[in-house]
């Protein structure tokens, strides 16, 4: 039962990268709103999975996206951010019988309303980690600003569509 939980996860991780990098990456709407729908494999790994080992699988995806996008490291800065932030952030909201073993972060587990409400947050971290570390600074603030926030709604929308579509039966 083990080796089939690693064996699916492993590969969501791989179809999510693929995509990322084939499908989402051209994905662009209006020069304003990006995706980066390779943020489920965070959201995917099991909530009480060790610290070290969560921020060593965001070093490591985030690198290989880094890797088709030419950005030396962005996403590898962004993707431990996300997933540092998320560790803290899962303890805030915890809900008051805790979770269960193996527990994900899901639609189908924790309702629309609780998802956006985890999820949210940890998106627009990510894209402002982003944005902000690509434009070198705070000389264009609030364009980099806008350009963050309409790619965590994009990115939500995305990641929402993907688990109702693909992720039914999660757990």
């Amino acid at each position: 039962m083990g080796r089939f939980k690693f064996l699916e996860g492993l590969i969501s991780v791989i179809f999510l990268i693929l995509g990322q990098v084939l499908l989402f990456k051209h994905m662009v709407l209006f020069d304003t709103a990006f995706c980066f729908a390779y943020l489920m494999i965070f959201l995917l790994i099991p909530i009480d999975t060790g610290t070290i080992v969560q921020l060593v699988l965001a070093f490591v995806v985030g690198l290989i996206v880094d890797v088709f996008y030419n950005t030396l490291g962005i996403h590898a800065a962004a993707c431990l951010g996300f997933v540092f932030l998320k560790i803290y952030w899962s303890e805030i909201m915890t809900p008051s019988g805790g979770y269960d073993t193996g527990a994900k972060i899901n639609v189908r587990y924790q309702g629309l309303r609780l998802f956006l409400m985890y999820t949210y947050p940890l998106v627009l971290l990510h894209s402002l980690l982003i944005f902000f570390i690509e434009a070198s600074g705070f000389d264009m603030f609030w364009r980099t600003m806008g350009i963050a926030f309409y790619s965590s709604l994009f990115t939500m929308v995305m990641i929402l569509i993907i688990q109702y579509l693909f992720y039914r039966k999660i757990r």
